[in-house]
């Protein structure tokens, strides 16, 4: 968590609590209620990285001790919510794993199973169980820069078929 943080601090511009304002919702679970919160409202630079940890802690994985944010204890929303829908409009659905998601992985010749996890239906498959493993313990840098760009191509198929990105813009 050392380490999340101070990437942030150093990549984070000093206004990026202004940016995301409202524009970002960050999902974060109450260790006290176990209720899920969306956090889209960060009155300074420091409650954005407080919440950006929180939404990022995976217990013993990422330490012992929950995220402190507001005086309350919090963990990664995706115990609770991992798609979380916001009302009044459309949301785009975005996962790391393949499942009936707007911009995901697709894995074919599989079985079709599903499970449902924190409000997402992931696919049950082999290739979705590497990229957990990759989730917890990243590959080398090659690896990574592999992963970015299939993702990247994946959000640019999926904004060319609801025509809301032209490929010659």
């Amino acid at each position: 968590m050392g380490r999340l943080r101070s990437g942030m601090e150093s990549i984070l511009p000093p206004n990026a609590h202004e940016l995301a304002h409202h524009r970002l919702h960050v999902s974060i679970t109450s260790t006290r209620t176990r209720e899920n919160y969306l956090v889209s409202s960060f009155p300074s630079r420091e409650d954005l990285i407080q919440v950006l940890l929180a939404s990022s802690f995976v217990p013993i994985y990422a330490g012992l001790r929950p995220v402190a944010y507001r005086g309350q204890k919090w963990i990664d929303g995706g115990f609770t919510d991992s798609l979380p829908i916001l009302p009044g409009g459309r949301t785009v659905t975005i996962s790391p794993f393949s499942g009936r998601l707007d911009i995901s992985p697709q894995d074919k010749g599989q079985l079709g199973l599903y499970v449902r996890i924190a409000n997402q239906h992931i696919l049950l498959s082999m290739a979705n169980l590497v990229r957990l493993h990759r989730a917890l313990f990243p590959p080398n840098k090659r690896i990574m820069e592999s992963l970015y760009q299939r993702g990247f191509d994946d959000a640019v198929k999926f904004l060319l078929k609801e025509s809301w990105f032209e490929q010659n813009a």
